[in-house]
């Protein structure tokens, strides 16, 4: 049996681990739905030029901010990173399709491997330093 810091979940490094992996999963939504904040008119005509409705533009922000914000925080993980993997999946399919360009292959890929993370992170949960694993811990009645 290993007995290595790494393999509990609540004791050694398996906590700092699991906050990174939530933090580097959620930083390409939040700063992706940042950005689409300052170019609003040119992300709202990629959309529709990719025969997406213009009007989802703004929901899409919300979601990628407001959810990248609830994953670092490790609240609510589990159905916050189903979304994002659908999400994931979804977007690749729609916007990096064109598998003769290597930057769109690239960019599939991409999306598809975080599809991969945002299920593990959905399979494991948040971790123990997480707003997830207090609210566990916080007795019923206050």
């Amino acid at each position: 049996m290993n007995t290595s810091p790494l393999n509990t979940p609540a004791t050694g490094l398996a906590p700092y681990g699991m906050a990174t992996a939530r933090v580097l999963l959620a930083l390409i939504f939040v700063l992706s739905g940042l950005s689409k904040i300052g170019a609003a008119d040119g992300t709202r005509a990629y959309m529709e030029a990719m025969h997406v409705p213009g009007a989802l533009l703004w929901p899409t922000i919300l979601f990628e901010v407001g959810g990248g914000l609830l994953i670092f925080a490790g609240y609510r993980t589990r159905p916050i990173a189903l979304l994002f993997a659908g999400f994931s999946l979804v977007s690749a399919a729609i916007f990096h399709s064109q598998f003769s360009e290597q930057i769109q292959m690239i960019m599939f890929l991409k999306n598809v491997s975080m599809a991969g993370g945002f299920i593990m992170l959905a399979s494991v949960g948040a971790g123990a330093l997480s707003l997830d694993a207090r609210a566990q811990k916080a007795p019923i009645f206050q």
